[in-house]
């Protein structure tokens, strides 16, 4: 900051589960020196009141101005994209943390079906639903300052994008890969050793790569990363023993509606061709 003011945070929910919020709270530690540093201003998930000290009552958009906001959520309805207009006005960095916030989420699974099919079969009155046709990342409706992905994000990641804001830089987070992540914890590679299915090549880093350390294959939970090849990825998939359904099945998760997976149904049908017409 450029002043001698404490910076103010806020942090906001739209259509999740909450888990990039908790990621916050279970920082613990980190979070107590934090809280030194920056006057939380707004975080229901915390307190169910807005202000500092825990006083008046909880508003859901905030008073403002805001340094800097962490939205958690994607835009689901009519009043979500209403109200992150009014939180992009009120905030000087916004920043999108978590699948949900920065793809659509695993919600955005509607995008590719019949809305009004699944909410006839999920309610037992339908008509008093009020929900959007589709899930759509925040940065589809307002400009974004960054994106931190995730399913859910990465503490340290969390740490690092907020005290990069703070001290008015660039977050350093890494653009790279997850097979990035297995070579520096030595994991050997389950494609090539066993011929495991892995979306490691196409995924961003942040997670640490656990799955690949349990002999499991990266089911992409971070999102697709910077650089990818589609291309050479579905036909390693489908080289590794998918069909056309488990490709499309095995991207179509918490970040089913990224732009960078738009391709995906013309490679596979592409590919699937091809490969009928060889044999």
């Amino acid at each position: 900051m450029t002043d001698d003011r404490i910076p103010t945070l806020a942090v906001w929910k739209f259509a999740s589960c909450d888990g990039c919020q908790l990621t916050l709270l279970d920082c613990e530690d980190e979070l107590l020196g934090l809280a030194e540093k920056v006057q939380i201003s707004h975080f229901l998930e915390m307190s169910g009141a807005e202000g500092s000290g825990g006083a008046g009552s909880a508003t859901l958009d905030g008073v403002g101005p805001y340094d800097l906001s962490l939205v958690e959520g994607s835009v689901t309805t009519a009043e979500d994209a209403r109200r992150i207009r009014r939180i992009r006005q009120i905030s000087r960095r916004l920043v999108t943390i978590g699948a949900c916030a920065t793809a659509g989420g695993i919600q955005a699974l509607r995008n590719f079906a019949d809305v009004t099919e699944f909410r006839a079969a999920v309610y037992a009155h339908p008509e008093y639903i009020a929900t959007l046709a589709t899930s759509t990342p925040i940065s589809a409706h307002v400009p974004v300052d960054f994106e931190l992905r995730g399913c859910p994000i990465d503490r340290r990641q969390l740490l690092e994008v907020i005290t990069a804001y703070l001290a008015e830089r660039k977050p350093n987070i890494p653009a790279n890969s997850v097979c990035s992540e297995c070579k520096r914890r030595g994991t050997t590679c389950i494609t090539v050793a066993h011929g495991t299915p892995c979306l490691g090549p196409v995924t961003h880093a942040g997670c640490g790569a656990i799955c690949p350390a349990y002999d499991r294959g990266c089911y992409g939970c971070f999102g697709p990363s910077n650089s990818l090849n589609m291309a050479a990825m579905v036909r390693q998939l489908q080289h590794d023993g998918m069909d056309e359904r488990d490709v499309l099945r095995v991207f179509r998760t918490f970040n089913a509606a990224s732009p960078e997976y738009a391709e995906l149904p013309d490679l596979v049908h592409q590919d699937d061709s091809t490969d009928r017409e060889t044999r």
